[in-house]
């Protein structure tokens, strides 16, 4: 998928004057080795503006091999839709355009087969072809209602997607720079919905509506007719985040019911599409203590939980075998702070190994899309993330090494 090292002057002869769709852009990849592991980090973006993965449960990796990648770029002061072809390095420009006219790039979503991508423009659902570059409207948003986000049906024939009411008149929101508003929204109690729409003929249908938030719909990779959502809002105050939604049917059911003081969050699929991944909390929210993390059949059998008694933003796995999280608790190892590091658990079925160091990861969270959101490559081979180490928000690619050989953290973080 990826070349560990870049090649001197690669690309130098693709030296871009200006940008528009299709532009190609000269690779700008670098690597080096991180300063406690010694494993190798591929910087993959070097630009005066920020680039960033799409969204964490997102996949961005398409075409033979997975050897291409979906990525956001602001460069020429305007958010795009860009592809990088992960064996040279080269990245190509998908959209043009306008600032400040709505874009959702960090969400955009790929089409199960690949040749297809959907992202927030506008107001509207637009569908890219990857390779001709062609764009078309699929759904534009009504009057009254905001842009939740989306995701593809595993057979390629919905685009599922969010509407919130619009309190924009009422309460002054960024989810986006710091959350604001965040409590309010949901307090304020919105009518809020989940469509599809049709990628073929652009029939649109109401699969579920509430009047509270509803937020995070993210289909399964593999069944057609399933998807998540959760009851957004500050986990303490839901009555409960994680929800499944049969499209065929209509019914749907909460996933990891919890008890008193229990507050589980941040899911994802598996790449099997029937199990559902998530982590929390099973005591109190403010001192962070009964940390566990799991997976559930979405039907809620097959229950795999564990004591994960660590601190993390966002944690991402294919499977429970391999976790990867973006490393937030206190401390430091031979001098080096935690808090900044991607971090690697292994679990054989008896419980978690680890934390294993990565590397340094250094990115500040200050915005979404400066969100480290570690993911693990289909092949387990690479973790892909985002930082800001430089600056400038960043695409880093760095090897997955044998576990054994990674530096172990002790749990008292000395």
């Amino acid at each position: 998928m990826l070349k560990s090292k870049s090649k001197e002057g690669e690309g130098a002869k693709m030296a871009v004057t200006s940008s528009g769709k299709g532009t190609m852009w000269a690779s700008e990849r670098r690597s080096f080795q991180d300063r406690i592991t010694g494993v190798t980090v591929t910087q993959l973006t070097d630009y005066c503006s920020h680039s960033f993965h799409i969204y964490f449960t997102n996949n961005g990796f398409y075409g033979e091999d997975n050897g291409k990648l979906l990525f956001g770029s602001d460069r020429g002061n305007v958010t795009n839709l860009y592809s990088m072809d992960l064996q040279d390095g080269v990245m190509t420009q998908l959209t043009d355009l306008e600032r400040g006219r709505g874009s959702r790039i960090q969400g955009t979503f790929l089409h199960p087969k690949g040749y297809e991508a959907y992202f927030y423009y506008d107001r509207a659902i637009v569908a890219i072809d990857l390779q001709t570059l062609k764009e078309r409207i699929l759904y534009t948003v009504p009057s009254g209602y905001n842009f939740g986000s989306m995701s593809c049906t595993a057979d390629g024939q919905w685009v599922c997607f969010g509407l919130n009411e619009d309190y924009s008149s009422r309460l002054h929101m960024d989810m986006s720079n710091g959350y604001t508003g965040f409590e309010q929204y949901f307090s304020a109690k919105p009518h809020c919905m989940i469509m599809a729409v049709s990628t073929t003929d652009g029939t649109v249908k109401q699969l579920h509506e509430d009047q509270l938030w509803l937020g995070h719909v993210n289909t399964s990779p593999t069944q057609p007719h399933l998807l998540t959502f959760c009851h957004e809002g500050p986990w303490e105050q839901i009555d409960h985040r994680i929800w499944v939604l049969d499209m065929e049917t209509g019914s749907h059911w909460k996933v990891r019911d919890t008890l008193n003081n229990e507050y589980v969050g941040h899911e994802y699929w598996m790449a099997d599409g029937i199990h559902i991944g998530y982590h929390g909390f099973t005591n109190s929210l403010s001192d962070h203590t009964g940390k566990i993390i799991g997976a559930v059949h979405y039907n809620n059998s097959d229950l795999e939980e564990y004591s994960f008694p660590f601190q993390n933003m966002h944690v991402h796995s294919n499977d429970l075998k391999l976790v990867v999280g973006d490393g937030q608790q206190s401390g430091a190892y031979h001098g080096q702070q935690l808090q900044d590091t991607l971090q690697l658990w292994r679990n054989d079925g008896s419980g978690f190994e680890g934390p294993r160091v990565l590397c340094k990861h250094r990115g500040s969270f200050h915005t979404q899309t400066l969100h480290v959101h570690p993911r693990l490559s289909p092949d387990r081979k690479h973790v892909l993330f985002t930082s800001d180490m430089s600056g400038y928000g960043n695409l880093y690619m760095v090897d997955v090494p044998e576990f054994e050989s990674l530096p172990e953290i002790p749990l008292d973080g000395t």
